[in-house]
């Protein structure tokens, strides 16, 4: 029975997930179908410091859960499945948290409805996120995202070693799923206060989530890491001049 409860949870947590980050993507741009977005809105009492708080919560939430420290204690005698897919469901209702939270802080920097303004950065944005979600199934999509932990105790296949991969995005930017993220975060014709303080303290998180995520690829993957990270960029990729 626990093979089958191991599944169902990997699988639930995945679908959560998927669920989350496809609203996410919606609610940064000013979709006019979407009920809710980022942008409209007057400013709210304490909305900075509730705003901010929930940045922090998801930005704590994916360090601190993602550290060997936090997984020993917390995790001791649970399968590699169960941490997954509790880590992806944590990270699922942290994102929802935000969405149902998030107060607008009032003000808006640059709104454009048409023109090249408005055509490009939406087409950035579309790249942005597309690169992002590419990227995952470049390295291993389900994997990323607990699913393939949960059918590996479902059919009693033994844990994979980790393995380097340099292929697609990778060959030319150490973390393309987060370069795509940051496009499209950055990528919008409206860019209110809000959005703003959301773009930045997501950036913010995420550089300082990519210092600790290279520690410890360093001390799973030594030498061949180090060299990977000595010739690649870590997020943009750049145009190596011919000698």
């Amino acid at each position: 029975m626990q093979k089958y409860f191991l599944f169902s949870y990997a699988l639930s947590s995945y679908l959560t997930a998927m669920a989350s980050l496809t609203l996410l993507i919606l609610w940064v741009y000013p979709w006019a179908f979407m009920p809710f977005q980022i942008d409209p809105g007057a400013g709210a009492p304490y909305a900075l410091v509730l705003d901010l708080a929930l940045i922090a919560l998801f930005g704590i939430q994916h360090s601190v859960m993602a550290r060997p420290a936090f997984k020993r204690r917390f995790f001791a005698g649970r399968s590699a499945s169960f941490r997954a897919s509790t880590y992806t469901l944590f990270s699922a209702l942290c994102i929802f948290l935000i969405l149902w939270l998030w107060k607008p802080l009032g003000g808006t920097l640059f709104a454009f409805e048409s023109g090249p303004f408005y055509g490009g950065l939406t087409l950035l944005y579309f790249g942005g996120w597309g690169v992002a979600f590419v990227a995952t199934f470049q390295i291993d999509h389900f994997e990323l995202f607990g699913l393939h932990q949960g059918y590996r105790v479902l059919k009693g296949l033994p844990e994979p070693e980790a393995r380097f991969q340099k292929k697609g995005f990778y060959r030319f930017m150490r973390h393309p799923v987060q370069t795509g993220t940051l496009i499209g975060l950055w990528a919008t014709p409206e860019m209110s206060a809000g959005h703003l303080f959301f773009s930045l303290g997501m950036t913010g998180y995420i550089l300082v989530g990519l210092i600790l995520e290279e520690r410890g690829l360093v001390k799973t993957l030594g030498t061949e890491y180090l060299l990977y990270r000595k010739e690649t960029p870590m997020l943009f990729p750049t145009v190596k001049a011919k000698k």
